[in-house]
């Protein structure tokens, strides 16, 4: 009977907590853009969505890392994205959703639903990595500086789709105001400080998720205005995600993303 791969257990700790929720933004949000290898709308960008979930890996690998280090056991970048449970991930409900139609009748999955979170989350990073350069911790500030790079491509694509899209056909132009529409209530949680937040401004660690919002409203809604879309009201509505408590959605994408590990614990290529 082969083994069974038994799951980590964490000293989670302010700074572990504040690493691990950008390494784990990073993560699922590239797990679900590699769902469309192989399905892009045309080939050129079906190499695009690829590269920058590639691009995304390579930012967890890093964030895991220095989170495992910082955790103090030695876990490695691997334990930590395949053997930790799921309440113990802590990404924003947004990256979990689903990005492709999985049937005719399912709610969301159009290739707007990727346009539009692709641009929120890149810009979202974006903020995010121009602060952490000047991170007390030399390891995150290195980081951090080669992420910005990546993360003003991955903005600059989502944008230019936006705008095609958005100030396109009728047909066009609606999608993105339904994709909008479903994305924009998960926002809200990207902006919401805690105490794992006010530890890491005060070490000098990173940014508070607050600290980012009017920067990010700024370059959204110029983004939109430049596309004919209406930024969608807000709503009291905030998802829990980065507090361990996810939608219906994340069971599914650790269970397809884990299984070979915990198949194989300690499995190589």
């Amino acid at each position: 009977m082969t083994a069974v791969a038994e799951s980590l257990r964490l000293n989670l700790t302010p700074a572990v907590r504040y690493v691990l929720r950008w390494a784990d933004a990073c993560l699922i949000h590239a797990q679900r853009l590699s769902e469309w290898c192989g399905h892009g709308p045309v080939l050129e960008e079906d190499i695009a969505l690829t590269n920058m979930a590639l691009d995304l890996i390579g930012q967890a690998r890093g964030l895991l890392t220095l989170a495992g280090q910082l955790e103090g056991q030695a876990f490695d970048e691997d334990q930590l994205a395949f053997l930790r449970e799921e309440g113990d991930f802590l990404n924003p409900t947004l990256v979990e959703q689903p990005l492709r139609r999985s049937s005719a009748h399912s709610p969301g999955g159009d290739f707007a639903d990727t346009v539009v979170r692709n641009l929120l989350l890149a810009t979202w990073l974006k903020q995010a990595w121009q602060r952490m350069v000047s991170s007390s911790d030399a390891e995150l500030a290195a980081i951090a500086a080669k992420a910005l790079k990546e993360a003003r491509y991955h903005q600059q694509h989502a944008a230019d789709w936006t705008i095609r899209l958005g100030d396109g056909t009728d047909e066009s132009h609606a999608r993105m105001e339904r994709a909008l529409d479903r994305a924009w209530p998960y926002t809200a949680e990207l902006f919401a400080t805690d105490a794992v937040d006010e530890v890491a401004v005060a070490a000098g660690l990173g940014p508070s998720r607050a600290a980012l919002r009017d920067d990010w409203l700024r370059e959204i809604d110029a983004v939109l205005a430049e596309a004919t879309l209406a930024r969608p009201a807000d709503t009291p509505f905030v998802s829990t995600g980065t507090q361990g408590v996810h939608s219906e959605h994340m069971g599914f994408i650790l269970a397809e993303m884990q299984s070979l590990q915990r198949r194989y614990p300690g499995g190589v290529w």
